[in-house]
C-alpha cells in the first residue's frame, strides 16, 4: 500500500480493493494500541469463538460490529484495544474429534488420554488456522500480539486460582446429586446445555401388586404411570400426598416392583399432587431430580440402574447390557406378556437433549464438583443498584439476566471429558483425603489428581481480565485496559457467558468487566428460519465475502437490524449493498480525477462558498452529528441510514452535479475553491464510512490527496458549528423539490429535459419568491425555461402540467401535449397519497406516547411536516377544481 495509490477501475472490484490490504494494516501496526498515555483507553475482548469449526454469519455479525466499534474510537483518538482469542470449547471441540475418530472406528479409550488429547490440540491448530484467515477476510482490526487461548498457560493459571479461591470460600464444593447427563459425551451438563424437545413417547399403566393380600378398590394392586419403565428397576418407593384422603390407608403397605422380586413401601410425600394422573407416583431416587430430593427426606436408597453410556447395569437384571431404549421394549413386552401392563397412552412429551451432541439426556445420580450460586448471583443482582452497573442494549435484556440469577440453582461445573482444564484436586491413594490447591502435593506419588475437567464456560468466565494479565493485578494490560468498555454478543448466551462473567468479575476483580453489553439477534434465512445444517440454508460467509466483498457484506450486517432483533439474510440486500458501494466508487472516481495535483483539500474562506457549497457543508455537518450520536446509542442502523442518504441523495445526485457547471465553465478562483470543496466533503465521507467499510474506504483514500499513513488513523468527522447554515438549507430544499418536480412533469410529458419550456412558479409569499428569483441560475441550469415567471398573484393556465410544492405550484404551459382527463385523473391520484400523508401524521400526532416520549426535535419535524402536507392537499385540490372547470 502507497500513498500514491492512484490507479482506479471505471467498476467498484472488491477483490483487487481487498487484496493485500489487510496485510499492509497489520505490518504498519496499525491494530496495536496507540500507546498515548493521555488517551483515554478502549477495550473489547472478542467473544472467542470455539474452535469446533469455521465462523458462520453469526460471527461475521458478532465481528463487525466490534470492528466498526473498535475503528471508529481508534479515529477517535482512544487507546484501543480489541484483544483476540478463540476458546476449547470443551464437550463440543471433543465430541468433534471423536465424531471424526469415529469414522476411523477408532474410540478416545482405544487412543488413551495423553494420544487423544494430542488428537485435540491437532484439530484446534488445524481450524485455528481457518479461523485466522477467515477474521483477515473479515477486516477485523484485532491486536494479534495479544492474542489468547483458553487453555494457555496464564488463563489455566487464572482458572487454578479461580477454582482455589472458591473452594477455600465454601463456593465451590463436591457433592453426589442428580445431574443432567450426556450418554454420548460421557459427562455432567448443566441444566442451560440441555434443549427441551417435543419427542413421542406413551404413559404406561403398570400393576404394582401389594406383598400381603390387601385388596384396594377390589384390586390386589395399584395402578402407577410411567413414561420410562426402564428406570422402574430402581423404584425405592411409591409416594401419595398425606392429604390425600383416597390413599391414607395404604401408608406403609408394601408393593412389589414388577419383573424383579424387591419390595418397596407406599410412603407420603407433599411433592405428589393429589389431582395429577392417579396421585401415585413411583420414586426413582437415582433417576429423577425430584424424586432424589424425596429420598433424601425420607432416607430412601439410591440405586443406579444405568452405566454411562445408559446401557444397562447389573441391578437391571437380565436386561443388563441393552441400550435404554432397546431395555424398554423389552420391558414393556415383558409386562405386557406377564399381566402387569394395564395400558399404553401414547403422548408427546418435552424431553431434555444435549446442547452438543444431540442425544437424550439421563437424569443421573453422579459425584461432581458444582459452585454455590446464591451469594455470586446475590452480588451480581446488587451491583446493578451501583454506578458500575452493566449497561445492556436494548434494556430489556437487563430483566432476562435478573430473572436468571434470582432463580439460579447451584452449578454442576465438572464434565468427564479429557479436553479441558483438570479440576485441581487431588485424592490421597491411602486415605481418599482431598486436597486443592494451585500445585499438586509435595508427596505427589501419594495422590491421583480429578479425572475431570472443568465446563468451557468456567474459564470463559474469566474471559474480560485472564486475557489481561490477572491474576497479575499490576500486568500493564490489566491496570490499563480492566474494565472493558463494551462486550458484543448475542443474545442467546446471556445465560452461557454474558451473566458468568459478571458474578466471577465482581467477585475476583471487584468490578463489573464491562461497561456495556450490546446484544444482537441471530441471523436467519430469507423465510424467517434459524439456519442449520438439517434445513441446509446455512451460508459461508466467505462465499458472500468471494461474490460481494466484505464491505457490501458488513454494510448489510450493520444496516439490516436494531440492537437485539433477528437479521434476515438476503441476496437482493446484498445486491443493493454492492450498488451503493459502487455508486460511492463512481463518485469518488469522479472526485479524484477533478482534484489534480493538490496535496489535501482545504476549505476555502467561507466568504467563497456558494449556495450548493453551503448546502452540502450543513448537510455534512447534520449527518456527523447524527451519525455521532448514533453510535453512541449502539443505533449503528440508523447511522447507516443517515450516511445512505447524505453521499447517495445529497453528496452524489445533487451536489457533484452543481459543481459540473463551475469545474467546467467557472474562473481559476471558482474552480478551485469546488475541487478543494469536493476533495473536503469525500475525505469526511470516507472517515464517518471507513468503521463500517474498512478496505473501500482506504483504497479511495488512499487515491485522493490526503494527509497521513491510512484513513484508519486519521481523526473521525467532527461538527463544526460554522457550518450549519438553516437558510442554505431551506434554500437548496426549495430548489429540489422544485427541480424534481419539473423533471417529473417533462418525463410525464415526454418532454426531454434539452427542450425549453415555460416555467410559471405561483408561490404563497415574497420570501419564497425570492429564494427563487436569488438562485434563478440553478433553475435555468436544471430545469431549462424558455420564459420563467415567479409571483405570489401570477395566472395559472389551465392547459399545463402542475406539480405541488412547499408554498408554491409549478405549471409547465404544454397546451399540445396535455390530456385535461389525464391530467385532472393524476390530480386526483396526487391528492389521494397527499390524503394518506395527512391522516397518517394526524394520527402520529394524536399519540400521546408519541408526543410524550419521542425527542422534542422529532416531535417538531412531524408537526413541521403536517402544516406542510396540508398545504399542498390544499393546492392540489385548488388545482383539481380550476381542472374540473376547464
Amino acid at each position: 500500500m502507497m500513498s500514491t495509490d492512484k490507479e482506479m477501475s471505471t467498476k467498484y472490484d472488491p477483490t483487487a480493493v481487498e487484496a493485500g490490504r489487510y496485510q499492509w494494516w497489520i505490518d504498519q501496526g496499525l491494530f496495536k494500541p496507540s500507546g498515548d498515555k493521555k488517551a483515554h483507553p478502549y477495550s473489547i475482548v472478542i467473544p472467542p469463538p470455539n474452535v469446533t469449526g469455521k465462523l458462520h454469519l453469526g460471527h461475521a455479525w458478532d465481528t463487525t460490529l466490534q470492528d466498526m466499534i473498535i475503528r471508529q474510537k481508534r479515529m477517535q483518538g482512544y487507546d484501543v484495544l480489541w484483544l483476540p482469542g478463540m476458546d476449547h470449547a470443551g464437550i463440543a471441540t471433543q465430541a468433534k474429534v471423536e465424531a471424526r475418530l469415529r469414522k476411523q472406528g477408532v474410540s478416545r479409550y482405544d487412543l488413551g488420554r495423553e494420544k487423544f488429547v494430542q488428537q485435540v490440540w491437532d484439530w484446534k491448530d488445524e481450524y485455528a488456522d481457518i479461523i485466522h484467515k477467515q477474521w483477515a477476510k473479515m477486516g477485523i482490526s484485532v491486536d494479534y500480539d495479544r492474542e489468547r487461548f483458553t487453555l494457555d498457560k496464564g488463563l489455566n493459571e487464572a482458572v487454578r486460582k479461580v477454582f482455589v479461591d472458591l473452594y477455600n470460600k465454601g463456593l465451590i464444593y463436591r457433592g453426589t446429586y442428580i445431574i443432567n447427563w450426556d450418554p454420548q459425551a460421557r459427562t455432567a451438563l448443566s441444566d442451560i446445555e440441555v434443549i427441551h424437545k417435543d419427542d413421542k413417547g406413551a404413559f404406561y399403566h403398570v400393576k404394582y401388586p401389594f406383598t400381603d393380600g390387601t385388596k384396594f378398590n377390589g384390586k390386589d394392586y395399584i395402578e402407577i404411570a410411567t413414561t420410562r419403565p426402564e428406570t422402574m428397576f430402581g423404584d425405592e418407593a411409591v409416594a401419595v400426598n398425606p392429604h390425600d384422603e383416597r390413599y391414607k390407608d395404604l401408608v406403609g403397605k408394601h408393593v412389589r416392583v414388577p419383573l424383579v422380586d424387591r419390595e418397596i413401601e407406599i410412603i407420603a410425600d407433599d411433592y405428589v399432587t393429589p389431582d395429577f394422573g392417579t396421585g401415585m407416583v413411583k420414586i426413582t431416587p437415582a433417576h429423577d431430580p425430584n424424586d432424589f430430593k424425596v429420598g433424601k427426606r425420607h432416607n430412601l436408597p439410591e440405586l443406579n440402574t444405568m452405566n454411562e453410556d445408559a446401557s444397562m447395569n447389573e441391578n437391571a437384571g437380565k436386561y443388563e447390557g441393552m441400550d435404554r431404549f432397546e431395555a424398554r421394549k423389552a420391558i414393556v413386552k415383558d409386562l405386557e406378556d406377564q399381566g402387569y401392563m394395564l395400558k399404553v397412552d401414547p403422548i408427546v412429551h418435552s424431553v431434555g437433549h444435549s446442547e452438543r451432541t444431540g442425544v437424550q439426556v439421563e437424569a443421573r445420580l453422579s459425584t461432581q464438583w458444582f459452585v454455590k450460586m446464591k451469594p455470586l448471583a446475590e452480588a451480581a443482582l446488587k451491583n446493578q443498584e451501583t454506578d458500575d452497573r452493566v449497561n445492556f442494549i436494548p434494556g430489556r435484556f437487563e430483566h432476562t439476566f435478573t430473572q436468571w440469577m434470582e432463580n439460579i440453582h447451584d452449578w454442576v461445573i465438572s464434565r468427564q471429558l479429557w479436553w479441558g482444564h483438570r479440576i485441581p484436586a487431588w485424592y490421597n491413594k491411602k486415605t481418599g483425603e482431598v486436597y486443592v490447591g494451585m500445585e499438586a502435593p509435595q508427596d505427589a506419588e501419594n495422590w491421583e489428581q480429578d479425572k475431570d475437567v472443568l465446563d468451557t464456560w468456567f474459564s470463559s468466565a474469566l474471559w474480560p481480565f485472564s486475557t489481561m494479565g490477572w491474576p497479575d493485578t499490576d500486568s500493564a494490560d490489566f491496570k490499563r485496559y480492566f474494565p472493558t468498555n463494551t462486550l458484543v454478543t448475542g443474545y442467546d448466551i446471556i445465560f452461557f457467558w454474558v451473566s458468568r462473567m459478571i458474578f466471577q468479575s465482581l467477585e475476583f476483580t471487584g468490578k463489573a468487566p464491562f461497561k456495556n453489553v450490546l446484544l444482537h439477534g441471530l441471523i436467519r434465512d430469507e423465510q424467517g428460519r434459524k439456519m442449520s445444517k438439517s434445513l441446509g440454508n446455512g451460508i459461508d460467509p466467505m462465499d458472500v465475502i468471494k461474490k460481494y466483498g466484505v464491505d457490501a457484506l458488513r454494510w448489510f450486517l450493520i444496516t439490516g437490524s436494531t440492537p437485539g432483533q433477528d437479521i434476515r439474510f438476503s441476496y437482493t440486500k446484498m445486491d443493493a449493498a454492492w450498488n451503493f458501494i459502487n455508486k460511492i466508487w463512481n463518485a469518488s472516481r469522479y472526485v479524484i480525477m477533478n482534484l489534480g495535483d493538490m496535496t489535501a483539500p482545504v476549505l476555502p474562506d467561507k466568504s467563497k462558498w456558494d449556495l450548493a457549497d453551503r448546502w452540502i457543508l450543513s448537510r455534512l455537518n447534520a449527518t456527523v452529528k447524527q451519525v455521532n450520536a448514533q453510535f453512541e446509542k449502539f443505533e449503528f442502523g440508523e447511522a447507516g441510514r443517515a450516511l445512505y442518504n447524505f453521499i447517495w441523495n445529497d453528496f452524489c445526485d445533487w451536489y457533484i452535479e452543481m459543481t459540473k457547471e463551475k469545474l467546467t465553465n467557472g474562473s481559476e478562483e471558482e474552480k478551485a475553491n469546488t475541487k478543494n470543496i469536493l476533495g473536503y466533503v469525500l475525505d469526511q465521507i470516507l472517515k464517518l464510512m471507513h468503521p463500517i467499510m474498512p478496505f473501500v474506504t482506504e483504497k479511495l483514500w488512499q487515491s485522493m490527496p490526503h494527509d497521513g499513513k491510512s484513513i484508519m488513523v486519521s481523526q473521525y468527522p467532527v461538527a463544526h458549528d460554522e457550518f450549519d447554515d438553516n437558510a442554505a438549507t431551506e434554500q437548496m430544499n426549495h430548489l429540489i423539490e422544485l427541480i424534481t418536480a419539473v423533471r417529473n412533469i417533462r418525463n410525464q410529458a415526454n418532454a426531454p429535459m434539452s427542450k425549453p419550456v415555460d416555467l410559471i412558479i405561483k408561490v404563497e409569499n415574497e420570501h419564497l419568491a425570492e429564494i427563487f428569483k436569488e438562485n434563478k441560475d440553478y433553475i435555468d441550469r436544471f430545469c431549462h425555461p424558455e420564459n420563467l415567471i415567479i409571483g405570489t398573484n401570477v395566472e395559472t393556465p389551465k392547459l399545463a402540467l402542475s406539480g405541488i410544492l412547499t408554498g408554491a405550484e409549478v405549471d409547465i404551459p404544454m397546451a399540445e401535449l396535455v390530456d385535461l382527463d389525464e391530467e385532472r385523473a393524476r390530480m386526483k391520484k396526487e391528492i389521494a397519497n397527499l390524503e394518506k400523508e395527512v391522516q397518517r401524521s394526524a394520527k402520529k400526532l394524536g399519540n400521546e406516547n408519541f408526543v410524550k416520549n419521542a425527542p422534542e426535535r422529532v416531535v417538531e419535524e412531524e408537526r413541521t411536516k403536517a402544516k406542510e402536507w396540508q398545504q399542498k392537499l390544499d393546492a392540489a385540490k385548488d388545482r383539481l377544481t380550476s381542472l374540473q372547470d376547464a
